[in-house]
C-alpha cells in the first residue's frame, strides 16, 4: 500500500500506540489511504477482526493530521537561524518531496510538529530550556532519527527552528551521517555567476536558493578560483595576495569560514569527492610551477592527507571517481606547457597511480597562436560509473568506452549550452542524471538555463529543469550529494 515505506509509518508511534486513542490515530490514517487507493474500507470490531465499514468520509484524526500539516507549514515559513539557504520568493515552497510517498510524508510532518510542539510545551511549563533526551516524545531516539532521515533536506532549517533538540541533532551533522549509512542522498547543484555570490538549486523541490554572501578581499574575487562539494560542504580555492586561501560552506550553519591549508596549497588542480572525502591532483603553486602531487580531504575531520606523485605534473586538469579510483584526466604538462591526452588512475587500496594513454576527449582545433591555457580543462562527469565529455566545439556529447579507451559521440548538448572555448559552461553529475548550466550570449540582463538528461533511458534528449534572470557565464559550479 505504501509502495516499501510502510516501514515508517510504524516507527512514529511508541508502545503506547497500542492504546485506544492512538490505534484510532493510526487506523483512520490507514483507512483514508485505502479510500485513496480504491480499497475497500475496513473497521475495527470489538474483538480486534477487521469488518466491512460502509462510512468513509474523513475522521476528526485525520482532520487534526491536515491541521497539524498546515501548523508544520506556517511554523516553517516563520522560522529563525535557519541552516537551510533562503529561497527565492517566486518558487513554490510545496511541502511534500519526491523523496517520500506524499501521504507519509504528510503524517510524518504532522507528528514531528505536533510532539516538537509538545515538547516545547512541557519544557516551557517545566521552565527548563535544557535539551530533551528524547526528539519526539512518542519515539525513542534511533527511531526519531530515521523518521527525521527521511524528510527533504529542504526542510531541515525549518526543523531546526522548532526546538533545541532538533537543531542539534541537525547542526551536529549526526543527522546526515545516518542518511549517508541508510544510502538517503539528495543531489543539490550549486553555482555562480557572480564573482562572490553563489546560488543552490533542489531540483526535486525546484527550489532556488541564495547562500551568504562570501566575505573576502578583491585579490580573492579576481583570482582563478575551483570549486569542490564533498561531505556537507562547499570548498571554494583561490588566492589572496601573498598565498592561496580555501573559503569553506558549511551546510549546517549556512555561514563562511576561511582558514583552511593543504599541505601543498596550490591551484588549476583537478578534483572530484566521494561522500566525505575528496582527492585534489596537479595544479601550481604560488610561483607557477605545476606540480605533480595530490592530496586527500576528509570532511569528516577537516584534515588533509600527502598522497603519492602522479607519474606526470600536470594542470588545468579535470577530476573524476569511477568504479570506486579517482582519475585525472587531461591538462597541461611539461617546460612547453604541450596539452596532455593521458590520463592517470589512483586505487585507493593499493595508494599506487596508473598511466592511462588517450583518455583525454580532446580538445577544439585551434590556430597555432592561440596558446593552451585559452581552453578550459576537459569538462568531464560521471553517471553510474560510466564517463561523458562535453565537446563545447562542436555541440556534442561523448561517452568513454572503457574497454576500447576511446570517446565515441552520443549526442548533441542542449543548443543554447554556449560558452568562451569552454569558459562558462558547466557540466556535472547530478545523481542518475547530467546537468548542463549555461546561457546564450546576451548584452545587459541574461538568463541562465539548467538542463538535465538521464543516460539510463536512451540517447541524450535534454530537459530544461529551471531557467532563471541572472548572468549567463558561470564561473564555479558544484553538486553536493547528501
Amino acid at each position: 500500500m505504501l509502495d516499501g515505506r510502510s516501514c515508517v509509518v510504524p516507527r512514529m508511534f511508541s508502545s503506547s500506540c497500542q492504546t485506544e486513542n492512538n490505534w484510532s490515530y493510526m487506523k483512520d490514517y490507514l483507512l483514508d489511504l485505502d479510500i485513496k487507493n480504491g480499497k475497500r474500507p475496513m473497521e475495527i470490531d470489538a474483538e480486534g477482526e477487521p469488518q466491512p465499514r460502509k462510512c468513509t468520509k474523513m475522521l476528526d484524526s485525520c482532520q487534526e493530521v491536515e491541521i497539524a500539516r498546515v501548523l508544520f507549514r506556517q511554523q516553517s515559513l516563520q522560522g529563525k537561524d535557519s541552516v537551510v539557504p533562503q529561497m527565492d520568493s517566486e518558487q513554490d515552497n510545496q511541502l511534500d518531496g519526491d523523496s517520500m510517498d506524499s501521504d507519509v510524508q504528510q503524517l510524518l510532518h504532522a507528528e514531528i510538529f505536533l510532539s516538537a510542539s509538545d515538547q516545547n510545551q512541557q519544557q516551557h511549563q517545566a521552565g527548563d530550556s535544557s535539551d530533551s533526551g528524547s526528539l519526539l516524545p512518542r519515539m525513542n531516539r534511533d527511531s526519531s532519527i530515521a523518521c527525521l532521515s527521511r524528510c527533504s533536506r529542504s526542510d531541515y532549517g525549518s526543523l531546526a527552528s522548532l526546538n533545541r533538540s532538533f537543531q542539534n541533532i541537525i547542526r551536529s551533522g549526526e543527522l546526515y551521517k545516518w542518511r549517508r549509512l541508510n544510502d538517503i542522498i539528495e543531489h543539490w547543484i550549486y553555482f555562480s555567476c557572480a564573482l562572490l555570490e553563489w546560488e543552490a538549486y533542489d531540483p526535486n523541490r525546484q527550489r532556488w536558493m541564495h547562500l551568504p554572501r562570501m566575505a573576502s578581499n578583491g585579490c580573492f574575487m579576481f583570482s582563478d578560483k575551483e570549486s569542490l562539494a564533498v561531505g556537507t560542504e562547499l570548498l571554494v580555492f583561490g588566492r589572496e595576495l601573498r598565498s592561496h586561501v580555501i573559503y569553506r560552506y558549511s551546510l549546517l550553519t549556512n555561514s563562511w569560514s576561511s582558514g583552511m591549508r593543504m599541505n601543498f596549497p596550490r591551484c588549476l588542480f583537478g578534483s572530484a569527492s566521494l561522500g566525505e572525502i575528496a582527492i585534489l591532483a596537479g595544479g601550481c603553486d604560488s610561483e607557477g610551477h605545476i606540480l605533480d602531487s595530490a592530496e586527500l580531504y576528509n570532511s569528516e575531520s577537516q584534515t588533509w592527507e600527502t598522497l603519492p606523485n602522479m607519474i606526470k605534473p600536470r594542470k588545468m586538469c579535470s577530476g573524476v571517481f569511477m568504479d570506486g579510483k579517482f582519475y585525472v584526466i587531461g591538462g597541461i604538462g611539461g617546460s612547453d606547457s604541450k596539452l596532455l591526452t593521458c590520463g592517470e588512475e589512483y586505487n585507493l587500496q593499493t595508494r599506487t597511480w596508473t598511466e592511462i594513454p588517450n583518455m583525454s576527449p580532446g580538445r577544439s582545433t585551434r590556430g597555432s597562436e592561440m596558446p593552451a591555457t585559452a581552453e578550459a580543462p576537459p569538462l568531464v562527469a560521471v553517471v553510474n560509473d560510466e564517463l561523458y565529455a562535453a565537446d563545447y566545439a562542436d555541440m556534442e556529447v561523448k561517452k568513454y568506452n572503457k574497454d576500447r579507451k576511446v570517446w565515441l559521440t552520443i549526442g548533441r548538448l542542449p543548443e543554447r549550452a554556449v560558452s568562451m572555448n569552454g569558459w562558462g559552461l558547466a557540466f556535472r553529475a547530478c545523481g542518475d542524471r547530467l546537468i548542463v548550466i549555461g546561457g546564450p550570449r546576451t548584452h545587459g540582463e541574461g538568463f541562465i538555463e539548467l538542463n538535465s538528461w538521464v543516460p539510463s533511458e536512451g540517447p541524450p534528449q535534454w530537459r530544461l529543469l529551471a531557467r532563471k534572470r541572472s548572468g549567463n557565464f558561470v564561473y564555479n559550479c558544484a553538486v553536493m550529494g547528501c
